[in-house]
């Protein structure tokens, strides 16, 4: 015989030895084949039977794997004993022990071949029957994948009850996989939201060796990177064989990581692995004495049993996981531990009825021990089981085309059911059984903490997730095994106050120190919450804000006391210009008016009250018409005052000292009404220069932080205004210093004719009121220099009115002889005589 004949004898020899050491056979009119996790034995060839095994200790039994098993069988039995569901049908099963992932491939040749053990090679087989017309399992992603390669090929049904990988939605490598259970995607958000809700962004990823913890850790690191939760460090954890001790190499290797979760300020940790790989590494963790931590389970381990029998565990911290919604299936807690009172029928298969294999009672003796804790704990991963036997009753119910009494008897294709099983749509103990176009079955899921109280559930629910909303919802109280029962912190660096920002430390997002925004800035967390923003030029913010508000706007306002004062002020001198004008015009042809210039008297008097009677316009809200009035015509009326009294104080100079030497020079003078023409000239001299300015600078209102408060905005008229100032007052200070000099030429001039020291004084207070003001704008800013620039104006108005012609006004009234032409004359006369 040659190698391949070899091969095919080896391999026929493997499918008969299946047959006849399956763990549970049940003939019916179409059978079911069960994948089931039993025991644990890596050493190669499997014992299938473990009946015929001398010692069932010599393997780990898998009491979940037995559990579910036993659901696979009730549910077929209830099935069976239905009259409205399959009627005349009656439904089988086959099931193998996969123990753990060593036998997967034998037991799904087994399922494709025929009662004569073959499995032919054909180009179709779109007529080929295989042994079974669905199979229900594996219990793990890989497991179910070296499945699916097989099943595939033939579209023959696979529904497995706890795989989640992703890679099992790819219809196009996966075409025949179907689950009763939501994928990972679904189990990782669910950890995701609960890191969330409990404000954990500082974790530590546990993951196995295999594809099971490298892939779902990529998918949480792929899902955390989007929700600022930061994984301090991944560990691979050794995948130590059931059956053999653990090499020094790999004791090492759990000492090492054991002693970097010790030394890790982070306090969650999640494992993605299958519960076998874990019972070294928690006896590590219970002799390191490592505790305080919230551990996270995967659907792998989270209602593992045996793991949860290790009591010492409780002190170690808080056992979180995810597993399904747990249905509690009516009946099944006494199927679980009944025992059968038959007599173990003989192997052939030809004989409908027989059953073989169905009795063990090292097995029984270990479900009846741990049939009360299955019972509290909900009973979770059995009604996917449950379910899936039922999604393949409904779709043979519709492929046979039942009715109340009976079904059509015809040979079912796999490619035939498989179709009508995506279709089911169905309600079974209140939870609607359908697949979505994955070929997952929404089913909710849990969060469930473990409790070490025999009285109460060992898995008790404190949240749960709806895979349709993706949403965690209705998280209870949780009994934290931490002081005072409060929640774990697990987190690089504490979130930042309000208005502080972020100032990253090291490589990791949430590792950072937390900065003040300064003021003037903002923390707008939606925006970056690494940078404080600026406010805008017309908003502030005080230190730590996380918004700007508006800056109040300062500017001189009635209500003030110093308003009141000047406004008084301004209304005094307008009343006493407005009576001195009134009493000079009754004395027009009197010497005293006609010696303080007579009509010209009125060329300044009448400036000067319209100076007085817009004063207001440096109270309130500043325009461009108060603006320009400011700029343009209080100086325009200061310079035609300023400019009459120079004139003035010359004319007077001019008639008594220069008209005998330069009599040509005065008669023009004279003849050409010198005085006004210089008025004149000076005036449009001085609209030049304020229209030059007015246009280098727009009078538009500006607004400026206050310097001693920047929460205020001080509104101005131009922000050059004090250089506007001091140019528009240039000549006006040119013109004092002339008129200040003529002043001084004509000292000794009749009393009469004297106004040395009247103009000395109003000069001299507009020039230094003039350099004060200008002096204190370059150096402050503030609501202050409106009200000092309005105080200087109206004192510099009150100067020439009560300064110049106060006195005049005062002989007027109070020394009339002195108002006489003979009173003048004489003193020319007395003037003449002490200067000859």
């Amino acid at each position: 015989m040659g190698p391949q004949g070899r091969v095919i004898c080896s391999l026929l020899f493997l499918l008969r030895a299946l047959a006849e050491n399956s763990e549970f056979y049940l003939p019916g009119d179409y059978l079911l084949g069960g994948l089931f996790t039993l025991h644990a034995n890596m050493k190669g060839i499997v014992h299938l039977n473990f009946l015929q095994v001398p010692k069932c200790k010599e393997y780990e039994m898998k009491m979940l794997g037995y559990n579910l098993m036993q659901a696979m069988r009730f549910a077929v039995e209830e099935i069976n004993n239905d009259s409205s569901l399959l009627p005349g049908v009656l439904l089988g099963y086959e099931m193998v022990d996969t123990c753990y992932m060593s036998n997967n491939v034998q037991p799904v040749l087994y399922f494709l071949s025929q009662d004569d053990y073959f499995l032919p090679i054909q180009d179709d087989y779109s007529h080929y029957l295989p042994r079974v017309v669905a199979v229900i399992g594996p219990d793990n992603s890989e497991a179910t994948m070296t499945v699916a390669h097989f099943l595939s090929l033939f579209l023959l049904p696979q529904i497995s009850y706890s795989a989640i990988s992703e890679d099992l939605s790819n219809k196009l490598h996966f075409p025949g996989v179907l689950r009763t259970v939501p994928g990972a995607d679904h189990q990782i958000e669910a950890m995701v939201q609960l890191m969330l809700y409990f404000r954990w962004n500082w974790i530590i990823v546990l993951m196995s060796s295999d594809d099971y913890g490298r892939d779902n850790s990529r998918l949480l690191s792929q899902r955390l990177a989007h929700h600022d939760i930061c994984i301090a460090f991944q560990e691979t954890l050794p995948m130590t064989q059931p059956n053999r001790n653990m090499t020094q190499l790999e004791r090492e290797r759990l000492e090492a990581i054991v002693g970097k979760l010790r030394r890790s300020t982070a306090r969650v940790v999640v494992v993605f692995s299958p519960d076998l790989s874990l019972y070294n590494f928690f006896r590590e963790v219970l002799r390191q004495n490592f505790t305080g931590t919230v551990w996270i389970a995967s659907e792998s381990w989270a209602i593992d049993l045996v793991l949860h029998n290790v009591t010492e565990l409780q002190r170690t911290g808080t056992f979180l996981g995810i597993a399904t919604q747990a249905v509690s299936v009516p009946g099944f807690s006494e199927f679980r531990v009944r025992r059968s009172q038959g007599v173990r029928p003989a192997l052939n298969r030809s004989s409908q009825g027989a059953t073989c294999n169905q009795e063990c009672d090292s097995c029984m003796n270990t479900t009846e021990s741990f049939n009360t804790m299955l019972t509290l704990s909900g009973e979770r991963t059995v009604f996917s089981v449950y379910s899936a036997v039922y999604v393949v009753a409904h779709a043979l119910h519709n492929l046979l085309g039942c009715n109340q009494i009976s079904c059509r008897k015809e040979v079912v294709y796999p490619w035939q059911l498989l179709p009508e099983i995506r279709k089911v749509n169905f309600t079974l103990l209140g939870h609607q059984i359908s697949f979505n176009q994955q070929g997952d079955m929404s089913i909710q899921l849990e969060v469930i903490q473990w409790l070490w109280d025999l009285r109460q559930n060992p898995f008790q629910s404190v949240a749960s997730y709806y895979p349709l909303k993706r949403k965690l919802k209705r998280i209870r109280d949780i009994s934290w095994h931490t002081p005072n029962n409060t929640v774990p912190v697990s987190m690089c660096s504490k979130d930042c106050q309000p208005g502080q920002k972020k100032k990253p430390v090291g490589t990791h997002p949430c590792c950072f120190e937390c900065i003040d925004c300064l003021p003037g800035t903002f923390l707008n967390r939606t925006a970056d919450e690494y940078e404080c923003q600026p406010c805008l030029s017309y908003q502030w913010s005080h230190k730590n804000d996380t918004s700007c508000f508006k800056r109040r706007l300062a500017f001189l306002e009635w209500r003030e006391a110093p308003t009141i004062v000047v406004a008084m002020l301004a209304a005094l001198g307008f009343l006493s210009t407005l009576a001195i004008a009134i009493v000079f015009w009754r004395h027009l042809q009197t010497p005293i008016v006609r010696s303080a210039g007579g009509p010209m008297c009125f060329l300044m008097l009448t400036p000067l009250l319209m100076a007085y009677t817009v004063t207001p316009v440096y109270v309130g809200l500043p325009t461009v018409s108060t603006c320009l009035c400011r700029q343009a015509f209080f100086t325009i009326c200061f310079t035609i005052c300023i400019s009459c009294i120079t004139v003035r104080s010359f004319q007077i100079v001019c008639i008594f000292k220069m008209a005998s030497r330069l009599p040509s020079a005065y008669r023009y003078w004279v003849r050409y009404h010198g005085p006004y023409v210089f008025v004149a000239s000076i005036t449009v001299l001085k609209v030049v220069i304020v229209g030059s300015g007015i246009l280098a600078t727009t009078p538009n209102p500006t607004a400026r932080a206050d310097p001693d408060d920047p929460s205020i905005m001080i509104l101005s008229c131009s922000p050059n205004y004090h250089q506007g100032l001091l140019i528009n007052t240039s000549l006006d200070l040119f013109l004092s210093v002339l008129g200040f000099g003529f002043a001084y030429v004509g000292k000794e001039l009749p009393t009469n004719y004297n106004e040395a020291k009247f103009i000395t004084f109003c000069m001299t207070l507009y020039f230094t009121s003039s350099v004060f003001l200008c002096t204190f704008m370059s150096v402050y800013e503030g609501v202050l220099v409106t009200i000092l620039d309005l105080l200087v104006t109206v004192l510099n108005l009150m100067g020439i009115s009560l300064g110049y012609f106060g006195p005049k006004c005062y002989m007027i009234l109070f020394y009339p002889e002195r108002n006489t032409q003979a009173y003048f004359n004489s003193v020319i006369q007395g003037y003449t005589m002490r200067r000859d």
